[in-house]
């Protein structure tokens, strides 16, 4: 199977522009494949890759989902194996998809946590002191809060990337698509307070230079960025946070501020108006909580509007 991984690896490298990230979990899990294949048919060498069953890829899902392998995790490898096998397909390497009638986990949906206004402002102000990385802790959790960025956006942008002048940055987003997002006053500001508190040959990199940099002075990574992240957010009533919940927190709140929908998805850079919608969802559970706590009849007793029956009325 070496041979169909690596055209396939070379597939999403230079056709579909994806992120090394992907290419590092897409590998893994191909191998992955390839070695249960390999043990369960006590084969010495690598399993062809024309010779795999459905049967056999139903068995390798029900192996991991018995050694525990959340039904995300399990949802991913598969959509990894489709992608590979319809590409071999196309490619002339295969005539039949083995996973086309392979159905996926079915995964629950549950909102993502979003954060107060009240708790977004605290977090903010949670890296406190003068240090290049307090400053840059602080300059990163603004502009994620500011754009919306999800954290592999945030880490690829280059100092060419940030238009002070007009307000805006250059974002990279799945599959490289490139969009333009505003950035706040606030933001700028803490980016700007970053970058003066770095040694001149830091400061003074090229166009295509990392924006944050990692305590040796390259780019920081999206591992780091997701402790930062949960190192502060850990302080705030509800407890850490991914920095995902800072997206979800910008997005709900530019709702909730007046922000029409259309704009919101050209932000967050989704390419699906429905992936946006769940926003609406997140806005009037905010809502329906906001009325619960304020309104002096919200709790009557039995009353047939409160709580759940009331969603369902």
């Amino acid at each position: 199977m070496d041979d169909a991984i690596k055209a396939f690896v070379m597939h999403l490298q230079v056709e579909r522009n994806a992120s090394q990230e992907t290419i590092r979990n897409y590998r893994s899990d191909l191998h992955q494949l390839a070695r249960f294949l390999q043990r369960t048919r006590q084969e010495t060498l690598p399993s062809r890759i024309d010779t795999v069953t459905s049967d056999e890829i139903r068995a390798y899902l029900h192996s991991l989902d018995q050694q525990g392998e959340k039904a995300s995790s399990l949802a991913r490898k598969l959509a990894c194996l489709r992608s590979c096998f319809r590409f071999l397909v196309r490619d002339g390497q295969l005539s039949k998809n083995p996973t086309d009638n392979l159905r996926s986990p079915k995964l629950p949906k549950p909102l993502p946590r979003v954060l107060t206004k009240d708790d977004a402002a605290a977090l903010m102000e949670f890296p406190t002191g003068q240090s290049p990385l307090a400053l840059r802790d602080r300059a990163l959790l603004e502009t994620m809060y500011s754009t919306g960025a999800r954290v592999s956006e945030v880490v690829g942008i280059n100092l060419g990337d940030l238009n002070e002048t007009d307000g805006i940055v250059c974002l990279r987003g799945k599959g490289r698509k490139e969009r333009i997002v505003p950035i706040g006053d606030l933001a700028l500001r803490a980016i700007r307070e970053y970058r003066k508190s770095l040694k001149p040959m830091a400061r003074s990199g090229y166009l295509s230079s990392p924006m944050f940099l990692n305590h040796r002075g390259g780019r920081i990574t999206t591992r780091s960025v997701a402790r930062m992240v949960s190192r502060y957010s850990s302080r705030l009533v509800g407890g850490a946070v991914s920095p995902h919940a800072l997206r979800h927190s910008y997005a709900t709140h530019l709702l909730d501020e007046g922000a029409d929908l259309r704009s919101i998805q050209e932000m967050l850079g989704h390419a699906s108006l429905s992936t946006t919608q769940k926003y609406t969802h997140l806005a009037m559970d905010q809502l329906l909580a906001a009325y619960d706590r304020a309104h002096p009849r919200a709790r009557a007793a039995a009353s047939p509007l409160s709580g759940k029956d009331r969603k369902s009325s």
